[in-house]
């Protein structure tokens, strides 16, 4: 077949256009044998590659966002812990600080009746001191005041004039 005998099949001249039957069906079969070899063994493998990807994309970015979500999660629940941490110090603090307020007054107190029996004691003894030198000082100004007494009146005054 020739262009001239082309022209004769599409009842137009075309000029150097004009298709060749046997290129064209050559064509047309190679074009078939290309798109069966492709569609039926090269194609699948690239769409099961591709969907591979998609999936482990997808997979990853599921994972990440689990991840992601869990980690959301053990924060929380470490901010929590750490609350109570610190709620629960915050608590010791103040039962310590209450319990060292309590053992000062008790010890304050303690101190004080301490104190005040030594004081007591203390009162008591120069008490029952101060009697016995009073009594001995009273009983030597006696003996001193009939002493001088008899020695200005020149005899015996009181219990010495016997």
């Amino acid at each position: 077949m020739t262009l001239a005998s082309n022209s004769t099949v599409f009842n137009m001249d075309l000029g150097p256009l004009n298709p060749v039957w046997a290129e064209l069906i050559l064509g047309l079969v190679l074009f078939a044998l290309t798109f069966l070899i492709l569609a039926k063994g090269i194609l699948p493998k690239i769409r099961r590659t591709l969907d591979e990807r998609e999936d482990a994309i997808d997979g990853g970015t599921e994972r990440a966002d689990d991840l992601r979500s869990e980690a959301t999660q053990i924060r929380e629940q470490y901010e929590a812990e750490l609350a109570e941490a610190r709620h629960e110090a915050a608590r010791i603090r103040s039962k310590a600080v209450e319990e060292g307020s309590v053992a000062i007054a008790a010890a304050r107190a303690e101190g004080n009746a301490e104190r005040e029996s030594i004081i007591a004691a203390g009162s008591a003894k120069i008490a029952e001191e101060r009697a016995a030198a009073e009594r001995e000082h009273n009983a030597d100004v006696d003996a001193w005041a009939h002493a001088l007494a008899a020695r200005i009146v020149g005899e015996p005054v009181g219990a010495d004039r016997g």
